[in-house]
């Protein structure tokens, strides 16, 4: 059965998509990019202030399932520069500390003209 994770601590969906789907004890949560729950805005003009936004994103949908980062088994990750790529991954490294595995490229345009988004897989089973 599909269950779907709807919270309002996190970004709506901007098109026709769900925040995030659980199956059994996986939750396969859609790309989050720099956006304020609140306003719908993007927040932040660097790449520091951009993936600390995706991250607080993430976070709200890990809660809305009783998890946290150390859940993360998988993110996909998407850079509008790949010359962005070391300062994310500072910001990346300090909530991502079990290191799940990872896919990150760089891409021609992503929505809303951020810079970054991550899509996350996580175990949410106890």
């Amino acid at each position: 059965m599909l269950n779907y994770v709807e919270t309002k601590n996190a970004p709506a969906a901007i098109g026709p998509y769900s925040q995030g789907i659980v199956v059994n004890d996986i939750a396969f949560f859609s790309g989050q990019i720099p956006l304020s729950p609140e306003t719908g805005n993007v927040v932040g003009t660097t790449i520091q202030e951009q993936t600390e936004q995706v991250m607080k994103n993430i976070a709200a949908l890990l809660e809305s399932q009783n998890a946290e980062f150390k859940d993360v088994v998988k993110t996909t990750c998407f850079l509008a520069d790949m010359a962005d790529f070391a300062a994310f991954n500072e910001i990346y490294a300090k909530y991502f500390v079990g290191k799940p595995a990872r896919s990150c490229v760089a891409v021609k345009d992503l929505p809303k003209g951020v810079l970054c988004e991550v899509e996350t897989i996580a175990y949410i089973g106890k």
